[in-house]
């Protein structure tokens, strides 16, 4: 994702936010997505379409799989102003939310043969 129009002079700071896309995710559930963008794209229609690009985007990234949409769903929902669902809670997101009921991360699954594994999470 290219970040040269992406204003970070705001809370949240960029220091505490290691991807643009848990800034997103944070920006959207404090109601102030277009935060987001530089004030020189704050043109009403730019806005809109910017903001759909984001809601989008936190649909494509919800941390269950079957929550996404798939690619054929993600352009008719481009190139249309259909109402969009709200975005569940992304998969990188590792805040303070407890995660929601009936989801896999309430659930303790084992997918190692013996059980033992070791887990780095890391930026791509």
């Amino acid at each position: 994702m290219k970040s040269a129009d992406i204003k970070l002079s705001e809370e949240p700071h960029p220091r505490t936010c290691h991807s643009i896309f848990l800034l997103a995710w944070i920006l959207w559930t404090k109601g102030t997505p277009l935060d987001l963008i530089d004030e020189c794209l704050s043109d009403s229609h730019v806005s809109v379409e910017v903001l759909r690009c984001i809601h989008v985007a936190l649909l494509c990234v919800q941390q269950l799989p079957e929550d996404r949409p798939t690619m054929s769903s993600v352009v008719v929902m481009l190139g249309s102003e259909n109402p969009l669902p709200q975005p569940k809670q992304p998969g990188f997101f590792m805040g303070k939310n407890p995660p929601e009921q009936g989801s896999s991360s309430n659930k303790h699954e084992s997918y190692s043969a013996n059980e033992v594994s070791l887990t780095t999470l890391e930026a791509r």
